[in-house]
């Protein structure tokens, strides 16, 4: 197998910040396409049978999941659920052992989706490939407020070994 084929029996699908406040701020086509984005990786995990993380940063302040992301993560069997401070979701309380018991299944490969890709979804991809784990980061289901950060965020998460794709080159390769 190549180095870069994904194997839903090895993948974990990770879902970072996708909140109303921080929503509102982002610019609405990239965003409606995050949206449309994640609702098809959401429903590719569910039939697969692929365990979904899901992070909200510091929800109190930055509120909940969007509305027609968190409905779709209602239909989940597997699904983890990490509230943090930091930025990268694997600094937070709960991953560690999310990620233990991943691993521990064989389950390898992480597609990393959300916002902001220059800032926690980066930080997320680069801490999860220092653990060994395989990135991929759908460009089409990240999103930055400014697309100067958006361009750097990809070429961050790429530098740090992540490979990126997009929603349908990730779903067919799934398949």
């Amino acid at each position: 197998m190549s180095s870069v084929a994904l194997d839903r029996s090895r993948t974990c699908l990770l879902i970072i910040d996708v909140q109303e406040r921080l929503a509102s701020a982002m610019p609405e086509g990239p965003m409606a396409t995050l949206v449309r984005n994640s609702k098809i990786l959401i429903e590719a995990a569910r039939r697969m049978a692929i365990p979904v993380v899901v992070s909200e940063q510091y929800p109190k302040g930055l509120g909940p999941t969007v509305a027609p992301i968190a409905e779709s993560l209602n239909e989940i069997d597997e699904l983890t659920r990490i509230e943090k401070l930091d930025f990268s979701v694997c600094s937070a309380e709960g991953f560690s052992e999310a990620y233990q018991r991943f691993t521990s299944e064989g389950r390898t490969q992480w597609v990393v989706m959300g916002m902001e890709t220059h800032i926690c979804v980066y930080q997320s991809a680069r801490a999860l490939a220092e653990l060994g784990a395989a990135v991929h980061v759908p460009i089409d289901a990240v999103v930055s407020r400014a697309k100067h950060n958006y361009r750097t965020g990809l070429q961050l998460a790429q530098t740090c070994g992540a490979t990126l794709s997009s929603t349908e080159t990730i779903v067919m390769d799934l398949l």
